[in-house]
């Protein structure tokens, strides 16, 4: 059974579209529903929780339709766990508490389940007893994910649950939250618009954008063969280039000739140039353009370059290698380059 089915979804706000028909399935695992601040992302969650009510399409939540024919479902009828970006456990109670919450006050299964959930998002049993501002963030997110798992949700909505946590705890938690989510076995919506963590975390990835999907796949399918510029773009921190293909399966461009993939008609196109394409090398003779700035991430670098065709492109460069801004360079193109109809208007 698909634990979500949405179907031709529309919803605004005081008049204002925010999702365009939108269509979605999960039948189980994690999919990731990616896009950037303003896409719609948070107001399909809320439709799909019955915080919102759509304007036309419908919601189905493990085969019942909970919104868009008839008496919508209430949100707490709709066998879901919904876990906001801050956690929001209640400050007054203990984790146990917090955990139980949503149990039957005399269920004799209540402290077995809390056992249980506990191991699942892999906290220590001596936590049970502690309170929400006794724990580190990445703990609290845990408690979250557990209090919204102890009522055996069908679907569980993870609305950026790690935006606010330092870069190592988030790595950390956000793979701890999906271990338990598929352990549990509810299927999980995860929104954001960090496309790393879409693209480790995720079985499947669902790019929105201006209230409407524009691909959704696995996260190898959407990383390697983007349905258009603008998800290769997003997804791939892809440069966008003009360029002109040739029937020899070569595109000339500011960088000259680089070999395309894709199926697509000779004449004017659109390349995606990915950073870990584009190496620099220091000038010989006649540079391609001039480093703008450099970013060091430790490992490696990237550098952004403005080419002397006014255009501006980011490569990679290893960290023993690094340029600094002012420098002229030369960029070589490896690999096969994405490529799709048409240029820039």
């Amino acid at each position: 059974m698909t634990a979500l089915h949405v179907t031709g979804l529309t919803a605004s706000y005081a008049a204002q579209p925010v999702l365009r028909g939108v269509d979605l399935d999960v039948a189980g695992g994690v999919t990731a529903m990616l896009g950037s601040s303003g896409c719609g992302k948070t107001t399909l969650l809320r439709v799909i929780a019955g915080f919102h009510s759509p304007d036309s399409g419908t919601v189905a939540i493990g085969g019942k339709v909970v919104a868009g024919r008839g008496r919508p479902v209430a949100p707490r009828h709709r066998g879901i766990g919904y876990v906001p970006q801050e956690g929001a456990l209640f400050p007054h109670l203990s984790v146990a508490d917090n955990i139980t919450f949503g149990l039957p006050r005399r269920d004799p299964v209540r402290p077995a389940r809390l056992a249980e959930m506990l191991e699942l998002v892999e906290l220590p049993r001596e936590l049970a007893q502690r309170y929400p501002h006794e724990l580190s963030g990445g703990q609290q997110q845990r408690v979250a994910l557990a209090r919204a798992l102890a009522p055996r949700p069908t679907l569980v909505l993870l609305d950026e649950p790690f935006a606010s946590l330092d870069a190592g705890l988030r790595e950390e938690t956000g793979r701890a939250v999906v271990r338990a989510v598929r352990a549990s076995g509810a299927a999980g919506v995860l929104v954001t618009h960090d496309q790393g963590e879409a693209l480790s975390l995720a079985d499947q990835v669902a790019v929105m954008a201006d209230g409407a999907f524009v691909q959704i796949g696995t996260p190898a399918d959407v990383y390697l063969s983007p349905e258009d510029a603008g998800v290769a773009a997003f997804v791939g921190h892809a440069t966008l280039i003009d360029g002109t293909l040739g029937a020899d399966g070569h595109a000339t461009c500011a960088l000259g000739s680089v070999q395309v993939r894709g199926q697509v008609t000779p004449g004017r196109v659109r390349l995606a140039l990915r950073a870990e394409q584009v190496q620099p090398t220091p000038a010989n003779g006649g540079a391609v353009g001039e480093v703008e700035d450099v970013s060091f991430f430790g490992h490696d670098a990237t550098i952004r370059v403005r080419l002397t065709s006014g255009e501006r492109i980011t490569a990679r460069t290893s960290a023993d290698a690094i340029p600094t801004p002012g420098d002229r360079v030369d960029l070589r193109v490896v690999g096969d380059v994405l490529a799709f109809s048409g240029a820039a208007s």
